[in-house]
Order: structure tokens, then C-alpha cells, then sequence
């Protein structure tokens, strides 16, 4: 399994080892937690109690004993669905106080993978007919099969097309197929350089991602630079091969 969809719920490294541990051990004193998770004891201790107040484990008591036990994996859906509700409530004001923002940001900088995923989501909801990228890494990879299926998935029901060109070091990805064709065309350079910066187009903005260790991501909100950059990309698609 991808331990990094727990971590897009909200929960840290250490709270999915310890839940994992404890999903396999059953119920189960501290000691084989500790072994099994292989994090330090105080970290294990704290993270008891973080689980403790999502509702994710319990525990008994026998005698000076304390025994834990993971909740039912079901569970989490209640825990997704609580948290939506909550913000779901909070939605409106945040939208009142953006509209009243005088400023409008035209570029943004996001980190890491959580917050390149940040930056893909709002290209999702950027508009436009067609979904145009250049320069795809291997390593964009660091981001699960999953979850790349699931986001061209939402972009094939909103009905946008995607043009991409692949590095040759995704071909035997085969993005099309894992896409199951829907609404996309991939094409691949000649060359066998491999560059590490990705750029996707949609509508007016454009997304630029450095796959690096820890990537780096920049939104930028603007039509004539994403008129330009489209250009670009047109050149490298039509000079590609499919």
C-alpha cells in the first residue's frame, strides 16, 4: 500500500507507522509497538495519545497494564467526512475574504510534494479546453501511481484534453494506458537529455515544477505568459514522437 495517502489526510509519519504497526499487531502493549514501528519510545508514547484524540486507537486497562488497539480503518472515513463537514462550514467566509483581497496574486511558490500536489490541483481548476505539459521526469514519480491516475481522472470528467510530452524516461510508464486513453495524446522527445523542470499549461496560467529531491513548485497567473509558453510547447509536441 501508498502510506503517503495518510499522509494527505493529516497524519504525520509517525502516526501512520504507529496505526500500521498496530492494524498487524492487534492489541498489543507498547514494547512490540515500539519494535515494530522502530521509532523511539517518547515519540511512540506522544503519538498514542495524538491517535487517542483522532479516535484512531484505544486502550484497556489490565491492572498496571495498558494494552492498545487500532480502530477500525472504516473509522477514517468518519474522520475525512468530519473534517469536511467542518470546513465545508468554514468555506463561505474564506470565499467572502478573498473577494474582498484588492491584490490578486500572479505568482505563487509551493514546496515539497504535498505542496506540488497543491499546485496541481489548482491547474485542475485553472479552465481552458486542454491540459498541455513539456518536460515530465522520471522522477515525478515521487508521486504516487495513484495518485497521477486519480488527477487525470477528474481532468478527463471535466472533459479537458491533455497533450504530453513525456521524457523518453517515462515511456515505458506508458501513460496513455494507465490514463486508459481518456482524453489524452502522449508524445516523447528524441533526444535522451532528461531534464528535471516540468511545465504545464492550462488556460492562463502555468505550472513549473523542479523535480528535485524536495520539489519546488511555481504557479503563475498570467495570459500573455501562458500564450508564450504554449507556443513552446507546440514546437516540442509537433517536433515529438508518439
Amino acid at each position: 500500500m501508498d502510506p503517503s495517502i495518510l499522509e494527505d489526510l493529516g497524519l504525520t509519519n509517525a502516526e501512520i507507522k504507529v496505526y500500521l504497526a498496530l492494524l498487524e499487531l492487534g492489541q498489543s502493549a507498547a514494547g512490540p509497538i515500539i519494535e515494530k514501528s522502530k521509532l523511539q519510545s517518547s515519540v511512540v508514547y506522544m503519538t498514542f495519545q495524538k491517535l487517542l484524540d483522532k479516535g484512531f486507537l484505544s486502550t484497556i486497562k489490565e491492572g498496571k497494564r495498558t494494552y492498545y488497539q487500532a480502530s477500525d480503518p472504516k473509522h477514517i472515513l468518519e474522520y475525512i467526512n468530519e473534517k469536511k463537514e467542518r470546513f465545508e462550514s468554514l468555506l463561505p467566509e474564506l470565499l467572502i475574504r478573498q473577494s474582498l483581497s484588492k491584490d490578486k496574486p500572479s505568482m505563487a511558490l509551493f514546496q515539497g510534494i504535498r505542496g506540488v500536489k497543491e499546485l496541481l490541483l489548482e491547474l485542475l481548476d485553472a479552465g481552458g479546453s486542454e491540459h498541455h505539459t513539456f518536460g515530465s521526469s522520471v522522477k515525478s514519480l515521487m508521486i504516487s501511481d495513484q495518485w497521477w491516475v486519480s488527477y487525470h481522472k477528474k481532468r478527463a470528467q471535466k472533459g479537458i484534453f491533455a497533450k504530453l510530452v513525456f521524457n523518453e524516461s517515462l515511456k515505458s510508464w506508458n501513460a496513455a494506458k494507465k490514463y486508459n486513453n481518456e482524453h489524452v495524446e502522449v508524445r516523447y522527445p528524441k533526444a535522451g537529455f532528461e531534464p528535471l523542470t516540468e511545465t504545464i499549461i492550462r488556460n492562463d496560467k502555468i505550472g513549473i515544477i523542479i523535480w528535485t529531491d524536495k520539489p519546488i513548485g511555481i504557479l503563475i497567473h498570467n495570459k500573455e505568459a501562458a500564450d508564450s509558453y504554449d507556443k513552446y510547447w507546440k514546437i516540442l509536441w509537433d517536433a515529438a514522437e508518439k
